[in-house]
């Protein structure tokens, strides 16, 4: 479709004024009166522009395919989805695997084992393994961001299940991909990460199979899964990459361990403005003798939501600068 000089007009006004997000909310609501639902638009849309958080969880239950594409079906649909969410709640009761005092993540993981037919007996229930893990971070992230619990199953199995089926086999290689693309944007920090042997170390696990659940606030995160929902995982790569540039001056810091008490005591030092670190001249000398294991806790650690905001959107221009933006037009 031709562009619409009078609608790239506005746009740029919009923009200019601070009201960016005006002509993509207008474009979203067109597509989603078409019936059926265009799912490639949807997606595609997703991966240009932040989805408006009144159309947020309708759209991922469209590209989750827990809604079809057909509006007139979605009532009935919606009431088979939870038809089932209480009959699989159910059997879980009645077979006491759950009761009133389960936390409700672990609750979401017993459904979740049993539609998958992975459900442990009750005499060898052990602790959770590492893909449990991955499973509850994300339910307690999705948790935090979807009130409904029939709703929040339902998304919380269906991303665990798309992320696993369609980007499985490209997880492992995901550490190899922020390697390259820190190669390019700040190579004295890929060798400082590589000489003093922290590359090996960073957070994988929370970053490539958890998408950042537990480490960036829901508002934050559920940006990037915008993304990975729409059908891309290289997002998660670069978010971690802007998340090592972001703490550069930590990392690039040595790793003498009596640098970990001196910056215990003076933590009131570090102040987070408009998404960057600043340091005052005293807490910098003690950044100089920060130790690997520190370096790895704050990777870990969840940043504040000021801070994050702002790493997701330079993390996506990043992302549309190395793999470019989809094309969308209504």
């Amino acid at each position: 479709m031709a562009e619409d000089p009078q609608r790239n007009f506005r746009s740029a006004y919009y923009e200019k004024v601070g009201f960016r997000g005006v002509e993509e909310k207008k474009s979203l609501e067109i597509l989603l009166k078409d019936n059926p639902l265009d799912v490639e638009k949807l997606s595609t849309f997703s991966q240009r522009f932040p989805l408006p958080s009144m159309y947020r969880i309708h759209v991922w239950k469209v590209l989750l395919g827990i809604l079809p594409p057909h509006n007139d079906s979605h009532s009935l649909v919606g009431g088979y989805r939870r038809e089932q969410y209480q009959d699989v709640l159910e059997a879980l009761k009645v077979m006491r695997f759950v009761h009133m005092a389960t936390p409700q993540t672990q609750v979401y993981l017993r459904m979740f084992q049993l539609e998958s037919q992975v459900l442990p007996r009750r005499s060898d229930t052990l602790p959770p393994d590492e893909e449990d893990e991955d499973f509850l971070s994300i339910a307690r992230a999705m948790e935090e961001i979807v009130e409904d619990p029939m709703d929040c199953y339902w998304l919380i199995k269906s991303f665990v299940n798309q992320f696993n089926n369609k980007f499985g086999d490209s997880i492992p290689h995901l550490p190899k991909s922020l390697e390259h693309y820190l190669s390019v944007e700040e190579p004295r920090l890929l060798n400082h990460l590589k000489n003093t042997g922290a590359l090996a170390m960073l957070p994988y696990s929370l970053w490539f199979r958890r998408c950042f659940a537990g480490c960036l606030p829901e508002s934050s995160l559920q940006r990037v899964w915008d993304k990975v929902i729409s059908g891309s995982c290289k997002i998660l790569v670069f978010v971690a990459m802007e998340i090592l540039l972001s703490y550069k001056i930590m990392v690039m810091g040595n790793s003498r361990p009596e640098g970990v008490v001196n910056i215990l005591c003076n933590v009131s030092d570090v102040i987070i403005i408009g998404g960057s670190v600043r340091i005052s001249w005293r807490f910098e000398t003690f950044l100089l003798c920060l130790p690997i294991t520190l370096l790895c806790f704050l990777l870990y650690y969840q940043m504040p939501q000021e801070n994050t905001d702002a790493i997701v959107t330079k993390a996506i221009d990043l992302w549309h600068k190395y793999c470019g933006t989809p094309m969308h037009s209504v």
